[in-house]
């Protein structure tokens, strides 16, 4: 997934703001979901949803405007009701390593209650992504 920096997130020292690489997670790991035939919405409709019990980010070199920066997603980690989602982020012209960074996650019901992952939805999470036809 490529994200373009823009002015908006950066600080200022002119390099991206900290806080805004959870946001950059986020949208990767939606876009990881989407691949694999999985909507946040639709599950959530369903009476699923995830929540973030822990983020940690390894900054290794910093980003600026104008950059574009390529975002790898992985899912190292996938339990019966929680799983793992790694992600390297780096520079796309010099392929400068940026950040490396995880988010775990669990999964909850409607009223927040931790569930297991149904087998449809564990199948999608460990399998390849969906190619669109």
């Amino acid at each position: 997934m490529e994200i373009r920096i823009y002015y908006e997130d950066t600080d200022c020292g002119g390099v991206v703001y900290y806080a805004n690489y959870l946001k950059y997670f986020e949208r990767a790991r939606t876009q990881y979901l989407e691949e694999r035939g999985l909507s946040v919405a639709a599950l959530r409709d369903g009476g699923t949803q995830f929540m973030v019990v822990h983020a940690e980010l390894d900054y290794r070199s910093p980003s600026r405007y104008g950059e574009t920066l390529i975002i790898e997603t992985t899912l190292p980690v996938v339990s019966q009701a929680s799983f793992t989602v790694a992600h390297v982020l780096r520079e796309q012209t010099s392929g400068r390593l940026v950040v490396e960074g995880s988010a775990k996650l669990v999964t909850v019901d409607d009223r927040l209650k931790v569930k297991r992952l149904d087998k449809p939805i564990l199948a999608a999470l460990q399998g390849p992504p969906q190619t669109r036809s």
